[in-house]
């Protein structure tokens, strides 16, 4: 049993600090939100009131964030989370920051503190069952401290050294923002040939973007796209993707149209739908 605190109880954070209690850690959580703790708390949960608070005896400090400035705040504002870490304590982060914010995190927190990457692949429904894929960029001896505390969350795979975990999770969702957003144009071209939409979704489940359409087909069928992974922090992932192409001297011209389409679909006001509500803005409909 290890003592953890986690901060950030949204759609993902919540389940997944519900599966670290389950695994029987002594655990202390914070949430801008307070009353997302509630479950956890009559659980066994201690709530922490700041940030900072929550640091107190843990010996890792779990974040689960839906940004870089998110993460900022909570680490380095008012009660930050950093300033209370002390030598001997790890700093896990499970955002989707972009290994930049993960360097810049770490050349800022006290001496001696660990700092490890470990963003998540998966939704919802896999950070519930503990099957979420967990990128994990750390030393050797590092990630072999924390495998044991990731475990309960899924499938834990080392990437490579400091900031490789999320590095890998933005040259992941480059993959799937392009995947939904293929989708989205290939179906809006088949029904403008005349197409049958059941006949191109048909079609389409029978080639590389077979996994999109497998997993958003009832919600285009159904034109519903209830959030499972919210379309606005989709926006946001694309938009580190752009961001560390142009610093790496990319020229990634299907990662900007992906995030040209999940921009407009954020201002035709379906930022807090699923992500693949951008199929429906592709199509001309308006996303529910």
């Amino acid at each position: 049993m290890a003592r953890i605190a986690f901060l950030g109880l949204g759609q993902m954070g919540l389940p997944m600090a519900e599966r670290l209690l389950e695994a029987e850690h002594d655990l202390t959580v914070w949430n801008r939100t307070g009353e997302r703790a509630t479950p956890l708390e009559e659980r066994g949960a201690n709530v922490a009131p700041t940030p900072s608070e929550a640091a107190a005896g843990a010996e890792f400090a779990f974040t689960m964030l839906a940004g870089p400035d998110a993460l900022e705040d909570v680490l380095f504002g008012p009660d930050g989370l950093a300033g209370a870490l002390g030598a001997g304590q790890v700093l896990v982060d499970m955002s989707t920051v972009g290994p930049d914010v993960i360097r810049s995190v770490a050349a800022r927190v006290p001496e001696g503190v660990t700092v490890v990457d470990a963003p998540v692949r998966g939704s919802v429904a896999q950070a519930t069952d503990g099957t979420l894929i967990v990128m994990v960029g750390a030393t050797d001896e590092d990630f072999e401290r924390c495998r044991p505390i990731l475990e309960p969350l899924g499938e834990v795979r080392h990437i490579g050294g400091p900031g490789s975990g999320a590095a890998m999770k933005l040259v992941v969702n480059a993959a799937l923002g392009a995947a939904i957003v293929a989708l989205g144009e290939a179906l809006a071209l088949g029904l403008g040939l005349g197409l049958e939409q059941g006949a191109v979704l048909d079609a389409l489940a029978e080639t590389a973007i077979a996994p999109a359409v497998q997993s958003k087909r009832s919600n285009i069928d159904l034109g519903q796209y209830p959030a499972r992974f919210k379309l606005r922090l989709a926006a946001k992932d694309m938009r580190l993707v752009t961001e560390a192409a142009d610093v790496a001297g990319l020229d990634l011209d299907a990662a900007r149209a992906t995030r040209a389409w999940l921009d407009r679909a954020v201002d035709r006001g379906a930022g807090d739908l699923d992500y693949g509500a951008v199929v429906a803005v592709i199509l001309g409909e308006k996303p529910r």
